[in-house]
């Protein structure tokens, strides 16, 4: 039997609002950092590293969650995101999420208002993320010798450190191979580390995808806390340790999100 033009009419209509909200969406982030952009450059050279750090550190916050409650408001994204409000009085940690999509640090850093970030070298010089990265003093990853001294120096201010164990989007369901600079971090520093668990029904914005593809919609995503580990003592044991729980988490956690699987390699799209 063939659809009638009538009945197909609310599915055209859909279709054309998701389209809507995910390219407004991704004007509406870069308009947004865009607007910072020339208010942290000036700033920069005006106030102390302190207070810069924590200025720049409180306006991504909010920016990130302006952006993120736009997002709400279209009911095609939802956002659980309360668990990390627990995180806000904490002092120092290393934050260790899993990282299924381009929006986690996002979602992370727009309810915590003094987190650093380890970010790509050439993100430090993006014309939308650089100039308030700066400000916020995050930190590039490389050479490693100095991001380990820089991520170490900065939890004197009982800073949370953003650092994604497995240094990429995740490509191998449930989880990458993990990265040991986080082990590292945590026992030169004597840090705790608190892992946290990001779980969602869609492959948006995972690796490989274009940033104007429409996924289907509505997307929902939930954060939740996982176990906080104690300062390493041995890095490999830790290392080893951190993998095994984020992958058991991870395929606890898809009970709930059933959909929260990553393409094979055959299916994969070319980064």
């Amino acid at each position: 039997m063939s659809t009638s033009p009538a009945s197909s009419t609310p599915a055209v209509l859909l279709a054309g609002y998701d389209y809507l909200v995910i390219y407004l969406g991704v004007v509406w982030l870069g308009l947004l950092c865009l607007a910072w952009t020339p208010i942290a450059l000036l700033l920069y050279p005006l106030l102390s590293k302190r207070r810069g750090r924590s200025i720049g550190r409180y306006v991504i916050m909010a920016v990130f969650r302006f952006y993120l409650a736009g997002l709400s408001a279209s009911r095609r994204f939802s956002f659980d995101l309360k668990a990390l409000d627990a995180l806000r009085n904490e002092p120092a940690l290393i934050l260790a999420p899993n990282h299924p999509c381009l929006l986690d640090a996002v979602m992370v850093m727009s309810r915590l208002p003094n987190v650093a970030c380890v970010l790509k070298a050439e993100l430090m010089n993006n014309i939308f993320l650089g100039a308030g990265s700066r400000l916020a003093r995050y930190i590039r990853n490389e050479p490693v010798r100095h991001m380990v001294q820089l991520a170490i120096g900065d939890f004197d201010c009982d800073s949370h450190l953003l650092l994604f164990p497995e240094g990429t989007r995740t490509t191998t369901s449930p989880v990458n191979p993990l990265k040991g600079s986080i082990a590292l971090i945590a026992r030169r520093a004597q840090v705790p580390v608190q892992t946290i668990l990001i779980e969602t029904d869609s492959k948006y914005l995972s690796k490989g995808w274009s940033l104007f593809r429409k996924p289907t919609m509505p997307i929902h995503y939930r954060v939740r806390l996982g176990r906080r580990f104690d300062p390493p003592q041995q890095t490999q044991d830790f290392m080893a340790e951190l993998e095994h729980y984020f992958a058991h988490e991870l395929v606890q956690g898809s009970a709930f999100y059933p959909t929260n699987t990553l393409p094979t390699q055959a299916e994969r799209p070319l980064s």
